[in-house]
């Protein structure tokens, strides 16, 4: 196969999901800084890939894919890994975890992050921040009796690329300053991979 293209940058977290994914499988690849604020996707030449104007997209000879969570499975079905299980069963677990990921547990965080990770003065109302800070714990707890169900991991008691979006969600809620609850199975898996070599880059500092 030929290089594959990302577009993106590292401080996104969907953009994360995919170079970690490309790492842990061992695929090489270019990427090309878009977002702002290095590089406005609201142009032409970047609509023609994705009309959303978001970050990622991947080229990977000429085809091209967006959304992060879709190119996270993509790279793992046609590169044959683990990641991605080829048992009908366990791949729909892992693709379970990866949908909750986005419709259920993102969902929750936005008032809080936008008030008290990037300090954006149009999010100072407390009673919103407070109920933000309640439904995404209600979410972290969730995520944590899973944890603590699957031996550690999200499904099938081993990683995938599932474990990869859940711990990217984790770096987000332990770099948001307020009062956590305590959570030592979600603590566990984060601390866990944080420390590999993938870790230490995708969850580093700056990178919340």
């Amino acid at each position: 196969m030929g290089t594959l293209r990302i577009l993106g940058r590292v401080t996104s977290i969907n953009v994360r999901k995919v170079q970690w994914t490309a790492d842990l499988i061992g695929i090489g690849y270019e990427v090309e800084i878009w977002g702002m604020p290095n590089r406005d996707p609201k142009v032409p030449e970047f609509l023609a890939l994705n009309p959303n104007a978001q970050v990622p997209v991947i080229v990977d000879e000429g085809f091209v894919l967006w959304e992060s969570n879709a190119i996270m499975r993509y790279l793992a079905d046609t590169r044959r890994s683990g990641l991605w299980p080829v048992a009908a069963e366990e791949r729909a677990l892992v693709d379970q975890w990866l949908t909750w990921q986005v419709s259920e547990l993102n969902a929750q965080w936005g008032y809080a992050v936008y008030a008290l990770l990037r300090k954006n003065p149009a999010f100072t109302d407390a009673a919103r921040i407070a109920e933000s800070i309640g439904k995404w714990s209600a979410k972290m707890r969730i995520l944590e009796a899973q944890l603590v169900k699957g031996g550690g991991f999200a499904a099938n008691g081993r990683l995938s690329i599932a474990d990869i979006a859940l711990v990217l969600s984790s770096h987000r809620w332990f770099s948001t300053p307020f009062d956590h609850p305590d959570l030592p199975a979600v603590r566990e898996h984060y601390e866990r991979l944080k420390a590999t070599e993938e870790g230490r880059k995708y969850l580093g500092e700056g990178t919340p």
